[in-house]
């Protein structure tokens, strides 16, 4: 049973980075020996948020957002600048050891695996450096390649492996010492679409028979919908939206998509008295149709066509969290 206590518990937490500019060229370069002109950028700011042990949460943003350095912070690889994190009770950038064998973090284009060495090797590494008992560290390893379909792998060099095998052999490398915390920082990353697959089943159970509180970042949509129930959205630094993954739609979009396939052919150009037809040819059509009007057009389709199906949609998601990085404005 899950417990109500928070694992990941954030609150107020910034990250600015001082930046030195200097211009272009040997006489920016002399300059700058005497002068640098000095920004700050807020990479975070003030973000609050809590995560439950067990839960499993998409961490969505666009490139720059601060995503990566948010994870840095929970992971204690970065000091922020202010605020307070409690990460299973303890403050990450205090690097206590015993934190350190409680959590994981996972970076879709970061290798930790020896490149020269089979993985066997690596994980026999991890095993002396966590300290794990070798009957648990046997038993865990055996869970996790039947899991990832790994036997064939793990004596051959990391070298002749493919993407989609080294990005499994990493997350057995870092979930050996069976981490409370996850961070998953773009573990599908350049994957093909098998090897993503394989990755997310893997990451879902993962997570049901551990109860392991993973905090999940990615670009592909397909990760998020198929994972996380639960969306943290980060745009320029700030946490812009916390919620369930299928409220999204209500809050920031107001209109639906009606499909329709006609059962005769129609003329190639939309009517008139039809509004907001995103495609139209002599078989099918797309609108995009206010909430509040659906009824109303759906009615008035089935009364005017032969229409063989017609299916009211939700917007995907993906253009849901579009619309969300194109309307908040930078902060200042």
């Amino acid at each position: 049973m899950r417990s109500c206590m928070p694992a990941i518990d954030v609150k107020n937490l910034t990250k600015t980075f001082k930046i030195h500019q200097k211009e272009t060229g040997l006489k920016g370069s002399l300059k700058a020996l005497f002068w640098r002109e000095t920004i700050f950028k807020e990479a975070v700011k003030s973000a609050s948020f809590s995560i439950l042990e067990g839960e499993l949460v998409g961490f969505l943003g666009p490139n720059g957002a601060g995503k990566t350095t948010l994870l840095k912070m929970l992971s204690g690889i970065l000091y922020p600048t202010s605020g307070q994190v409690s990460v299973l009770g303890y403050t990450p950038w205090d690097r206590n050891r015993d934190y350190q064998r409680q959590f994981a973090i996972v970076m879709g284009q970061k290798n930790q695996l020896w490149w020269d060495l089979p993985p066997s090797e690596s994980f026999l590494l991890n095993r002396d450096i966590y300290g794990i008992n070798p009957n648990v560290f046997q038993r865990t390893i055996d869970e996790m390649v039947d899991l990832l379909d790994l036997k064939e792998l793990l004596n051959i060099p990391v070298r002749q492996l493919s993407l989609g095998q080294r990005m499994k052999c990493e997350l057995v490398a870092s979930l050996l010492h069976q981490p409370r915390v996850l961070f998953l920082d773009e573990p599908t990353i350049g994957l093909d679409v098998i090897s993503q697959e394989k990755i997310r089943s893997f990451i879902q159970e993962y997570n049901r028979l551990k109860k392991t509180t993973v905090l999940l970042t990615s670009h592909y949509m397909q990760d998020v919908e198929q994972l996380c129930k639960r969306v943290l959205v980060i745009n320029h630094g700030g946490i812009v939206y916390d919620g369930a993954l299928s409220a999204l739609s209500e809050r920031y979009v107001d209109h639906k998509v009606i499909k329709i396939r006609f059962s005769s052919a129609q003329d190639a150009n939309p009517p008139s008295t039809l509004e907001s037809v995103v495609e139209w040819d002599a078989s099918h059509a797309v609108l995009k149709v206010q909430k509040k009007e659906v009824a109303r057009i759906t009615h008035q389709l089935l009364g005017q066509y032969a229409i063989d199906d017609l299916s009211v949609e939700e917007v995907e998601i993906e253009e849901v969290i579009r619309r969300i990085f194109e309307e908040q404005p930078p902060q200042t």
